[in-house]
């Protein structure tokens, strides 16, 4: 094993074979003695990473007025209550739209229109957006979010997440792997009990364990 978590990036960056494209860096989390079965003990959250993800991050914000004017901006995309209808009507359309997505924004006021239109499709694949209250600035709420990624187990013992990109610093993807483990010793009922092993790799690279 590593000796420190920046060790094992390092190590997972320099063993990782010659690529024509950029990789992602991933972490897989393994968990244990959690039921899973239960929704209550899953992993469900989400986490700013200091460094960025190091990827593009799709973001659709779902807005009226002003707040829609100044999402345009810095959004990937932005829908009205009329675009949310007409999605309704299309499921292949909404779901590709779902599925391309990393995170959906929406104001507060707009949320019950989103659930019974598209809840169905963004429900099941967690996509569910994050309200957007009056006082928020929804510009600074975009950018945040670009630097945001998942951490959800569903109901799997292993489960995955983005940390960074190939050609970031091994200290900045060590600081966002740092991040993510103090968040999930803080959110598991047995802290670092419940896990039972964290392992980095860049896309196609073999796996290096995460001393936690």
């Amino acid at each position: 094993m590593a000796d420190s978590i920046e060790d094992a990036v390092i190590q997972a960056l320099e063993n990782a074979p010659p690529r024509n494209f950029r990789e992602t860096v991933d972490l897989a989390i393994n968990l244990r003695d959690l039921d899973l079965n239960d929704p209550s003990n899953r992993v469900d959250d989400e986490v700013v990473l200091p460094g960025g993800t190091g990827q593009d991050t799709q973001i659709v914000v779902i807005a009226e007025g002003e707040t829609a004017l100044r999402a345009e901006d810095v959004a990937d995309d932005v829908l009205s209550g009329s675009d949310l209808q007409d999605l309704a009507d299309e499921e292949n359309e909404a779901k590709d739209l779902a599925d391309d997505t990393d995170f959906f924004i929406a104001e507060a006021d707009m949320m019950q229109n989103v659930a019974s239109t598209l809840g169905r499709i963004l429900g099941p694949r967690g996509k569910m957006p994050t309200p957007l209250q009056p006082d928020d600035d929804v510009v600074e709420t975009v950018n945040r979010m670009k630097n945001t990624v998942q951490l959800r187990s569903r109901d799997r013992r292993t489960f995955h997440t983005r940390v960074g990109a190939q050609d970031m610093s091994a200290e900045e993807i060590a600081g966002n792997i740092d991040v993510i483990v103090r968040r999930l010793e803080a959110d598991l009922e047995k802290g670092p009990l419940n896990i039972d092993g964290i392992y980095v790799k860049t896309t196609m690279g073999p796996s290096v364990e995460v001393p936690v």
